[in-house]
């Protein structure tokens, strides 16, 4: 029995002890006070007319105080339990009513189950939408799945461990079941799945890394450690910054690439303008975009200035990429020592460390413990810990915590200490991006969007720029373009995404003009936001076919 069943057999037990108290009392008090006999009847007649309000007839007026007193205590209390059962009953009932209800099963072949709802499957889901892939989220929350009925999702509400929620979602007929509950669970609907259906793919998160070899008992056939990856994120970005490296690459063929490159402080690019670089001339190194305080514009302003905060996406040969990128590094004599403070030593912060250990850059360890590691105890979001530390001299700052409001504060402490070092940051909400972009930080890491990504490309075995950047590489073939110039193609401005080059009977050619006309078999290299690429497969007439 529910909650609210036992709420109502209880609310009317009341009102009936309290309907034959009254009729005993009133008829024994008439008889007693009034001289007047009423048989029980007649006696619960009167309680029903004081309880609903409707009025007494020839039972007005008493005489007797004691009457008079009785009747308005059984007016003001029987008013208050007829009352009552608006707000309790009446009201919840027309809204349960009115309200709409999230589907109770989906009618879907090859598509994606995912079991529970978080922040990372928002990004999975644009991934999805990008690439034309349906998929359904089951969850046993009814709230969760209303509200996202109700937002244009697919969505389900059943319980993911049981046979007949999966069931629901047609899971024997899906291409992977993603398992985002927790680690108990997540280990029930992988064995509930293994029996209805033992071929489908099935890719789940672990909280807790000790856990992932019992998922994988379980029959999880991917177990994805999303915070390790992070740090290692981190670390890449951070030996970017360091080693003067180029950034994360996609390879086009042979001797071109789609590199990313961050604009450094004090460098040639900082506070100029897409205007006053060669990037908008065709031939050399092409803008594909740019990410400005983590926000992806595909086709900038040229008048809009470039700061420490922006990343450019460009696409060129190794070598003009190379010669471009002197432009976007700070000075060497600017540059300062090559150390690294990294702040907090949880799972990504110790990953953090373990990465850059292994290109021997020298790293100070901040943490609030003291245990095995850690080089600074203290307060990260203390300028004083941060100079114990060495941030006046570091090159890059990571701020690895756990809690991104200690993050934002941290992030704001050290761009106090120091205006030169490079603060790359941890968050767990995409949300908080934009607050540690304004507190000072050069790069911002959201957890969620890292796990969505990695979800991302395990399903769709995609390229993708980074998992922290929700870019896709797309290589497709364009049937409703096929006889057209670029030109009249007009992918950027109808989609927002970039053709950077295009695969011709096994050659590449790169940076194609835009005279250059589109034939049957053409694989068009497209550069892109995941919304971009999916208004590009509308225009291009591209559907998303088995896994």
């Amino acid at each position: 029995m529910s909650r609210q069943e036992r709420r109502v057999l209880a609310y009317a037990g009341l009102l009936v002890a309290v309907a034959a108290t009254y009729t005993v009392a009133f008829k024994h008090g008439m008889a007693f006070f009034e001289g007047r006999e009423l048989t029980y009847v007649e006696s619960l007649q009167f309680v029903g007319q004081t309880f609903t309000t409707t009025g007494y007839g020839e039972y007005a007026p008493w005489t007797s105080n004691v009457m008079l007193i009785t009747v308005v205590v059984m007016q003001l209390s029987g008013v208050f339990l007829i009352f009552l059962t608006l707000p309790l009953f009446v009201v919840p009932w027309m809204e349960d009513r009115l309200e709409v209800e999230p589907p109770r099963s989906v009618d879907l072949e090859n598509h994606v189950v995912i079991c529970g709802f978080g922040a990372r499957d928002e990004t999975l889901a644009a991934e999805l939408d990008a690439q034309g892939v349906e998929y359904v989220v089951l969850t046993d929350d009814r709230d969760t799945a209303l509200s996202l009925y109700e937002d244009g999702w697919q969505a389900v509400h059943g319980d993911p461990e049981t046979e007949r929620g999966l069931e629901r979602v047609n899971v024997a007929d899906a291409r992977t079941v993603v398992l985002d509950e927790s680690d108990e669970r997540n280990a029930t609907i992988a064995l509930t799945v293994g029996d209805l259906a033992p071929d489908v793919q099935t890719v789940c998160f672990v909280e807790d890394p000790s856990l992932a070899e019992y998922l994988r008992y379980a029959g999880a056939d991917r177990v994805l450690g999303p915070r390790e990856i992070l740090g290692r994120s981190l670390a890449r970005n951070v030996t970017t910054t360091i080693t003067s490296q180029l950034g994360d690459a996609v390879e086009i063929g042979e001797d071109f690439e789609v590199v990313e490159m961050p604009v450094q402080y004090g460098s040639d690019l900082d506070g100029a303008t897409l205007g006053d670089t060669d990037l908008l001339e065709p031939g050399g190194v092409n803008a594909v975009g740019a990410w400005f305080a983590g926000e992806f514009v595909g086709s900038p302003d040229p008048d809009r200035e470039l700061t420490r905060n922006t990343v450019l996406l460009v696409a060129g040969r190794e070598d003009d990429l190379e010669a471009f990128e002197e432009r976007t590094l700070a000075p060497t004599d600017e540059q300062g020592d090559k150390h690294v403070v990294v702040a907090g030593y949880g799972e990504v912060g110790s990953t953090v460390r373990e990465v850059l250990d292994e290109e021997d850059i020298d790293t100070t360890v901040v943490d609030i413990e003291d245990r095995p590691g850690v080089d600074v105890v203290g307060d990260a979001t203390e300028g004083g810990t941060l100079r114990s530390a060495g941030i006046e001299d570091a090159t890059a700052l990571v701020l690895a915590l756990g809690d991104d409001t200690s993050t934002v504060f941290a992030t704001l402490v050290a761009r106090e200490e120091s205006e030169r070092v490079e603060i790359l940051c941890r968050a767990n909400d995409t949300e908080s991006a934009r607050k540690l972009y304004a507190a000072g930080a050069d790069y911002v890491l959201s957890l969620a969007t890292v796990a969505g990504r990695m979800l991302a490309q395990t399903i769709l075995d995609e390229d993708v720029m980074a998992l922290d950047k929700q870019i896709d590489v797309v290589r497709t073939e364009a049937p409703a373009l096929v006889g057209q110039t670029l030109a009249e193609a007009d992918v950027r401005a109808r989609t927002g995404c970039t053709v950077v080059a295009v695969q011709r009977n096994g050659d590449v050619v790169s940076q194609p003009d835009a005279d250059f006309r589109i034939r049957e078999e053409d694989a068009l290299v497209v550069v892109g936001a995941d919304a971009d690429v999916a208004r590009f497969n509308e225009v291009a007439g591209v559907h998303a076919g088995p896994p």
